[in-house]
Parts: structure tokens; C-alpha cells; sequence
């Protein structure tokens, strides 16, 4: 079994829009680009994943991607991210990919044990294995046992629409409750939790 991950990104300098009152233009994509790499360097260091795939229509984000030893794909088109989503799936799947694990770039604590654990879940096919956000309102990691299994709902909504398609298509449902995998960073009470958190980190590390 060969299990990549996809990771889509928006423009650096245009995504988390909703941090504009809060976060400079510079100072966002500067986030961006370091929830990016974090995202890169944690799967890359998951032996069970095959590959990882970024899809995007930014190329600093592309480059940014092969860098880290990740494949790249160029999205075009009117931005939409399921139709981006499957396009990198079908690339996926033209080469090696059974299943897929989908984990946006915006997770910044993201974990190599909690990603072992969405693949250690989904292991028998078929099976769909959903991270929730801390609402229950989004999903924040997908991965989906055999590739195609169900199609991507991402969006308003997407933790219910994916759970409902994975019922409808007789896969195994299995919701994770994962700390790393829980709290994206979208509006200003996130980039609170994130600057919290990382002051936590700091103070552990000043200690030993």
C-alpha cells in the first residue's frame, strides 16, 4: 500500500484574510510560509507516508515545496479547493497512491505521532478517517482508504458532509480527536491560541 498526502496551499501573500486586522501583509505570509514548511517537515518525517504533494497556484509556495523534497502540482483555473483536491488526487493515483491523507498547510501543531494515528486508524479498508476542528464545524485532516473511497466536501460544513459521505459510500467512519490536528489558524482568537502556545514551548525549553 503506497499512502500520499496532499497538502494544498493558497498564496502565501493572499491567504488568512481574515488576519488582515490583526497581521500586516508581510507578517501573514511570513506565517504562512512557516506553517508550510512545518506542515512539510512533519510529514516528511512520517515513514508510513509514500510521498507528499503540494497543490498549489503560488510558486514561491511550489518552490517552497520541492525544497523540502516534497512533489509539486500547479493549480489553475478558477480557485477551488475540491477541484484542486481532486486534481492532485488523480495525479496521486497515476502513480503509486492507494489511499491519501489531505492536511492543509495551516495546522502549527501538527505532529508525526498524531498523523501515525490517522493511518494506524484507517489502516483496513474501506475506511474514512476524519480530524475535526474544535468547533466539529470543518475538517482539518482527511484520509481517505482506497483512494477515491469518497469525494471532497471541504468547506462550510465539511466535518458533516464528509462523515455523511463516508456512511453513504459503506466505509468504516472513524472521527479523531487529535490535539495537534485540532486548532487551524483562521481568524485572530487562533493566532491568540498559536502565540499562547508557542510561549508555553518557549518557557518548557528555557527549563531544561
Amino acid at each position: 500500500m503506497s499512502i500520499w498526502a496532499i497538502v494544498p496551499v493558497k498564496p502565501l501573500r493572499r491567504g488568512k484574510s481574515r488576519l488582515a486586522s490583526v497581521l500586516s501583509e508581510d507578517d501573514r505570509a511570513a506565517l504562512n510560509e512557516r506553517m508550510l514548511l512545518h506542515t512539510l517537515d512533519t510529514l516528511k518525517s512520517v515513514a508510513a507516508l509514500g510521498e507528499v504533494l503540494v497543490v498549489s497556484r503560488d510558486p514561491a509556495a511550489l518552490a517552497l515545496a520541492r525544497e523540502r523534497g516534497a512533489r509539486t502540482l500547479q493549480e489553475d483555473g478558477a480557485p477551488h479547493l475540491n477541484v484542486a483536491l481532486q486534481r492532485a488526487t488523480a495525479v496521486a493515483h497515476t502513480y503509486t497512491a492507494t489511499s491519501v491523507l489531505v492536511v492543509p498547510a495551516d495546522l502549527p501543531q501538527l505532529n508525526p505521532a498524531d498523523v501515525d494515528a490517522m493511518l494506524q486508524a484507517g489502516r483496513e479498508a474501506p475506511c474514512v478517517v476524519i480530524a475535526p476542528d474544535h468547533h466539529h464545524e470543518g475538517t482539518n485532516a482527511l484520509y481517505i482508504n482506497p483512494i477515491g473511497q469518497i469525494d471532497y466536501e471541504f468547506g462550510a460544513g465539511s466535518f458533516q458532509a464528509h462523515s455523511a459521505r463516508a456512511a453513504a459510500s459503506g466505509a468504516a467512519l472513524h472521527v479523531m480527536e487529535l490535539g495537534s490536528l485540532a486548532r487551524d489558524v483562521d481568524v485572530p482568537e487562533d493566532l491568540d491560541f498559536l502565540q499562547l502556545m508557542e510561549g508555553k514551548e518557549a518557557a518548557n525549553d528555557s527549563r531544561q
